[in-house]
């Protein structure tokens, strides 16, 4: 039986407050006023005094609009009938699409017991060769991309999703500008990847306690796809404004801020999120690539700063490039030695090389004489730069390995390189 509530107590922001006895934490109410009706959860009981976030925002409720409870959490339906669509993070079609209500299936559950993980040891191709050379991605890993805002870090999860070698792309849109919901659409739409993703975004014209359910619904489904035998892809943008929307329902809540306005729990919120990455024995995975966007480029910043600690490693997108020096994927060493036998020299060869080059530049720029060694260093930087790290290239792991002992041959002599001889034999152009 539900229980229906006629009057109400207070209302701050989107946030209502009802006097109710019986009720549970995160469970579902229904709040009908003038406006119509919207769904609301439970944020906080103190004795009988419910604290209750409306989705569609407070405005137009009245003290005496209703309130029923609806005796159950969250809820999130599940069926191969999601891909292909796009919802709110309520779960509402975006689309115009048919609404699907089979298999509801509750979201914000706890995640997976670790005892029952094993141990990443899997490659995710992506096509991108600053990730799968430099920085290899692994099935189960929490990765975020740092980036500052007007860096192209939707188009780069859009190219992810299309070429990443997964069964399943959830994407999470929190607080997207409406041309970049649509371009993500679009993109995926008109290269055929549609077909295999679920999109659960949150415009920024959209009521911001929204964008809190979308990592929620997102992780829930990508948990029945990956329970089902589904490799799942899971990209989210942007994280930051996760947080933003926390901060403003925690002050709403007169909660006592932490760190520069945001909640105590912060760290608890995000890691609860990023720790739904698994990998299932004899089942299927969860991989999380997340972007956190660094105001003022200020990695200190609380959201960054917590996030560093709670992932494994982190992509740096700088000047529409994936920087090689402060990215790092911490579980590459479980994958790349058994890729290709030359793929850590490669690796490691071109970054040492790479920095190099970067100290000549600022002798360049100090006026210093070049010497022939910092010519040859030029020269390969440039190439380096237009044929590897620029996010347009696009090709598999071994045409980049063969591509980098091009670019080196082009440039140096096996000597210069410091490559074991018997690497050299094997793989240097003209002597295999």
């Amino acid at each position: 039986m539900y229980k229906v509530y006629h009057r109400i107590e207070r209302i701050a922001g989107s946030v209502i407050t009802v006097k109710a006895d019986g009720v549970a934490n995160q469970e579902l109410a229904q709040v009908t006023s003038a406006q119509g009706t919207s769904l609301a959860r439970v944020i906080r009981i103190d004795g009988d005094m419910v604290d209750l976030q409306v989705f569609a925002g407070a405005r137009g409720i009245a003290t005496d609009s209703q309130v029923r409870f609806l005796g159950k959490p969250m809820e999130i339906p599940f069926s191969d009938a999601l891909l292909g669509r796009v919802f709110t993070g309520a779960g509402v079609p975006r689309d115009n699409g048919p609404a699907i209500e089979e298999n509801p299936v509750p979201i914000g559950g706890p995640s997976v017991n670790p005892a029952k993980r094993i141990i990443p040891k899997t490659m995710v191709r992506t096509g991108i060769p600053m990730i799968d050379v430099f920085n290899t991605l692994v099935v189960s890993q929490k990765l975020p991309i740092f980036s500052v805002a007007g860096e192209p870090y939707n188009q780069l999860l859009a190219r992810i999703a299309l070429q990443a070698e997964v069964d399943v792309i959830v994407l999470g849109g929190m607080g997207l500008k409406h041309d970049d919901y649509l371009y993500l659409k679009d993109y995926l739409d008109q290269n055929g990847a549609l077909s295999r993703t679920v999109m659960f975004v949150h415009t920024a014209s959209d009521p911001i306690v929204e964008s809190l359910l979308v990592p929620d619904a997102s992780l829930a489904v990508a948990e029945q796809f990956a329970t089902r035998g589904k490799n799942v892809l899971v990209l989210l943008t942007d994280m930051t404004n996760f947080a933003d929307a926390m901060k403003e329902i925690s002050i709403t809540m007169e909660q006592i801020p932490s760190n520069r306005g945001y909640p105590g729990d912060l760290y608890s919120q995000l890691a609860s999120r990023y720790e739904k990455a698994v990998d299932f024995e004899g089942s299927g995975s969860i991989t999380i690539l997340a972007v956190t966007t660094m105001p003022g480029d200020d990695v200190t910043h609380p959201v960054p700063d917590n996030t560093g600690y709670i992932t494994e490693g982190q992509f740096y997108l700088k000047h529409g490039r994936i920087e090689p020096f402060g990215s790092l994927s911490r579980l590459k060493q479980q994958v790349n030695g058994k890729t290709r036998s030359d793929h850590r020299t490669i690796m490691n060869t071109m970054i040492q090389l790479y920095a190099s080059y970067k100290e000549t530049l600022e002798k360049q720029s100090m006026g210093f004489r070049m010497s022939n060694w910092d010519n040859k260093l030029l020269k390969y930087g440039e190439r380096f730069e237009k044929e590897m790290m620029d996010l347009s290239v696009n090709i598999p792991l071994e045409k980049a390995l063969d591509l980098g002992w091009e670019i080196l041959a082009d440039c140096f002599t096996p000597e210069e390189t410091g490559i074991p001889s018997k690497m050299i034999n094997q793989y240097w152009p003209g002597k295999g």
